[in-house]
């Protein structure tokens, strides 16, 4: 009880010395919108005090359900913390990114990310149709010089904790140039995230012998091996999950096979669990017995707790939650903006990158 209170009391000191951050909710994206967006912000505000959040979409459709919750925007229980910003239109799930981009200038989607480009939220979360929310926040907010794509990073449970994997979709054709700026990208993301000074960097590939992999990864390698990065090598597929580097790099195609894979099997081990302990009377007795395991077991591959994935690159924070979502899942989606914005991720990244061209310059043949 007294190391509870401990721990709580530490928290508590911790989040007194965070840096005030503001969010912009694209509150009417994903499956469920508002049923989910509104409650998780909520859920959000009551935990960290100093925050605010802009719910951006249907003022109606948003007050209607803070009003379900018993919270008023209007300088209620969260006073100007909590806000509602109107936007009249909302992206299809199933929409092309272009007509997305150039048809609905108003939306909730791009609105969240205006804000963003205006200096008057320090981040944007949205569980909305991810390429229309590439596409207009890179045409918005524009990417980091140096940068030629941004990617999609997200974390994976392992054995040892979690890794850091991207790109997971955002680019299906990458030269070995993209590799090397992921992983730039990536291990300042794991840095600053994560505390460590040093993450190791993994490319991922068919085998970990250099002479395996296609011409693209090759290169990379060697770009890799000549960077200011502490680059581990080749992985498998199968080293993701063992935890042996803290950033496992790959092409969008690639990388998205992965994460899907990795989300199947774990349904279906989660369904296999639950079949062989439903089969008799015996076998639910032996449930209960091996509760606190199951439990533990699925605390740990609970994917919720890994939602969010952050658009790396971009002069500005993004970040995409999963479009089906439920409260807990968006909420920590929720967290990891706030934690980024907290940390300067963009401008790390930026500085990164600037130092890294920088040098390479300096040591080409030819430049003094």
């Amino acid at each position: 009880m007294l190391l509870k209170l401990r721990l709580d009391l530490e928290l508590s000191l911790a989040k007194d010395h965070l840096v005030d951050v503001t969010l912009a909710i694209d509150a009417m994206g994903g499956d469920h919108g508002t049923a989910v967006t509104v409650p998780a912000a909520v859920e959000y505000l009551k935990q960290y005090s100093r925050d605010t959040i802009i719910l951006v979409g249907n003022p109606e459709t948003i007050n209607a359900e803070l009003r379900a919750l018993r919270v008023d925007a209007a300088g209620g229980k969260f006073g100007t913390r909590l806000r509602v910003h109107a936007a009249s239109e909302v992206v299809g799930m199933d929409e092309q990114p272009q007509s997305a981009l150039r048809g609905k200038k108003d939306s909730s989607m791009r609105v969240s990310i205006n804000l963003v480009k205006s200096g008057d939220a320090s981040a944007c979360i949205s569980a909305g149709n991810t390429g229309a929310l590439m596409a207009t926040a890179r045409y918005v907010l524009k990417t980091i010089p140096g940068i030629d794509r941004p990617a999609i990073a997200s974390y994976l449970p392992t054995k040892k904790g979690q890794v850091c994997m991207l790109d997971l979709g955002a680019n299906t054709d990458c030269t070995a140039e993209h590799l090397l700026q992921f992983a730039m990208m990536g291990s300042t993301l794991v840095t600053a995230l994560e505390h460590k000074p040093n993450p190791t960097v993994g490319l991922l590939n068919i085998g970990s012998e250099d002479i395996k992999g296609n011409e693209v990864v090759k290169q990379a390698a060697l770009l890799l091996r000549d960077s200011d990065l502490n680059f581990f090598g080749n992985v498998e597929g199968n080293d993701i999950f063992k935890g042996v580097t803290d950033l496992v790099v790959c092409d969008g195609f690639v990388g998205n096979v992965a994460l899907k894979t990795a989300e199947g099997v774990a349904k279906m081990m989660g369904g296999f669990l639950k079949d062989g302990f439903s089969l008799n009377l015996y076998t639910r007795m032996a449930a209960l017995i091996s509760m606190p395991v199951l439990k533990a077991f699925k605390h740990r591959l609970d994917h919720r707790r890994y939602n969010g994935a952050s658009f790396l690159g971009l002069r500005g924070i993004v970040v995409k939650s999963h479009g089906s979502a439920d409260v807990f899942a968006f909420r920590c989606a929720i967290e990891k903006a706030a934690e980024e914005a907290r940390a300067g991720i963009w401008q790390q990244i930026s500085v990164h990158i600037e130092k890294w061209h920088h040098e390479r310059q300096n040591t080409q043949p030819g430049v003094s």
